[in-house]
């Protein structure tokens, strides 16, 4: 005995599937934009982690997250147009 899926079965599995994946996109898009503002703060702090978890100091490295934060903070306050949206956002020196 065969079996055959009808073909609004199909289309229901299809649409399911592409509502899953349209939110994973917009989940990515957002880690994106923290990671874009707040990137610098959490390579310092994991930095930091590193250090005091191998037994160094790491009272530099958290320094620097916390100036890297005061930043993100002032970059948070100002309002940008789509024309300036990545101004200032983790760019590092240099650039």
């Amino acid at each position: 005995m065969q079996h055959k899926f009808s073909t609004s079965n199909r289309k229901s599995l299809g649409q399911g599937m592409m509502e899953y994946i349209i939110i994973v996109a917009l989940i990515a898009v957002a880690a994106i934009g923290v990671y874009s503002v707040f990137g610098q703060t959490v390579r310092n702090q994991t930095a930091g982690l590193a250090k005091e978890l191998s037994g160094n100091d790491a009272s530099g490295a958290i320094g620097k997250a916390g100036e890297a934060s005061t930043k993100a903070a002032e970059r948070a306050d100002t309002t940008k147009g789509l024309s300036q949206y990545n101004k200032d956002n983790d760019q590092g020196p240099g650039m």
